[in-house]
């Protein structure tokens, strides 16, 4: 039984679909143990700890899994090849001897459910990662990187500087005082 499984926050272990976290054709299950793994191994103490250890988890898992962006790309060409034959390309004015298609609502209906079952089909559980949109794009993964990269940049200087301040309040007051006195002494 691992020790540290209490460590990983209820809101994390639901793998609230984002581009770092879990998606959609991804197994919860894996994802799970995959961070009680990363816990595990870093061992966190204390909120902030935790905070870059989840971060931590969920870039060394898309890491791992950037293959499912590939797939989801794959979907989306496919799932637009397939539709594409809901609306043929129309030339205006048409082609001679080539009259334009009119189809009936009826029939635009049946063409659509087919296309929809064919697409269901072909596409399995990867029509979710369509389904979801842009969080299964490279450009939404580099978006949110770079704004995470921004943040944790942000996050870093406050953490210097409290670090600095709590190395100021660390001088004790007898040395602080004492220090300027032969300092003003030598000046005069």
């Amino acid at each position: 039984m691992r020790k540290n499984s209490k460590l990983v926050p209820p809101a994390f272990k639901h793998g609230i679909y984002s581009a770092i976290g879990l998606l959609p054709t991804e197994d919860p299950a894996e994802f799970e143990k995959f961070k009680l793994e990363i816990f595990d191994d870093y061992m966190p103490v204390g909120r902030s700890e935790k905070i870059i250890v989840e971060e931590i988890a969920c870039l060394q898992w898309r890491l791992q899994h950037l293959s499912t962006y590939g797939i989801a790309m794959r979907a989306r060409e496919r799932r637009s090849a397939i539709y594409s034959k809901l609306d043929p390309p129309q030339w205006f004015p048409p082609p001679l001897g080539i009259e334009p298609e009119s189809r009936s609502p009826e029939e635009l209906e049946a063409l659509r459910k087919s296309l929809v079952k064919q697409v269901r089909t072909e596409l399995g559980p990867a029509i979710e990662l369509v389904e979801i949109g842009d969080v299964t794009t490279i450009e939404y993964l580099g978006k949110e990187l770079g704004i995470r990269e921004r943040l944790h940049g942000m996050i870093a200087r406050l953490e210097k500087r409290l670090l600095y301040l709590r190395g100021i309040k660390s001088i004790s007051p007898s040395s602080a005082t004492s220090s300027p006195q032969p300092l003003l002494e030598a000046a005069e």
